[in-house]
């Protein structure tokens, strides 16, 4: 198999991983349908971001280091699950509150606190540090060209942002935000028990 095809197959496991529903995909969709589409493209980015520095800590080796140290890993999962519980009961108590005016959504401010809690959703679980080194141990031959592990995080920052960018059209289209803004403390409290069942569930893998 030729590197380029190699590099092919990495970008799409690492796609169909993006793909599958999460955190992620629950934070950018609701971003883009209750702010506006420059906050989902920024939430987007920042996903981009933090799967280009898992992608990085994974193949730097990071896994086997927490392997080694239980307790390092004890903690991440605990930190990350806990966040996303923080996240759920944000969204349950905040089911209520209309929203924001569309001078606020459009603001720098609100981009930015956008692109924060992107990131940090994307951070909360190590588990997906797993995942990226699964895809690289299982199809990175030994010998790999230092060029071609090299661009496998700026290839992780297009396909991560990519997906998320079209997540992010599509749940700020006007037809969407339009179903959100009538079924918002519904649509924000199902999010809620979502997010905080992920955080949970995550906290409970932290367990020997």
């Amino acid at each position: 198999m030729s590197y380029a095809a190699i590099y092919i197959s990495i970008m799409s496991a690492l796609l169909a991983a993006a793909i599958s529903p999460g955190p992620s995909f629950l934070t950018v969709s609701r971003i883009s349908a209750s702010r506006s589409r420059n906050d989902g493209l920024a939430a987007a980015a920042a996903m981009g971001l933090g799967g280009c520095l898992f992608s990085v800590l994974a193949l730097a080796g990071l896994t086997s280091l927490l392997s080694r140290f239980q307790w390092l890993d004890l903690v991440l999962k605990l930190l990350g699950g806990g966040y996303l519980v923080y996240i759920g009961i944000q969204s349950w108590r905040h089911a209520d509150s209309p929203l924001p005016s569309t001078i606020v959504r459009s603001g720098r401010r609100s981009i930015w606190d956008s692109f924060r809690s992107a990131f940090l959703v994307q951070v909360s679980n190590p588990k997906t540090i797993v995942v990226y080194a699964s895809v690289f141990a299982s199809l990175l031959p030994v010998g790999t060209p230092t060029e071609l592990i090299a661009a496998i995080p700026f290839g992780v920052f297009a396909v991560e942002a990519s997906w998320y960018a079209l997540v992010a059209l599509g749940f700020s289209s006007h037809r969407v935000r339009s179903a959100y803004a009538s079924a918002k403390r519904l649509i924000d409290r199902s999010v809620g028990i979502l997010m905080a069942g992920l955080g949970v569930r995550l906290i409970g893998l932290a367990h020997p």
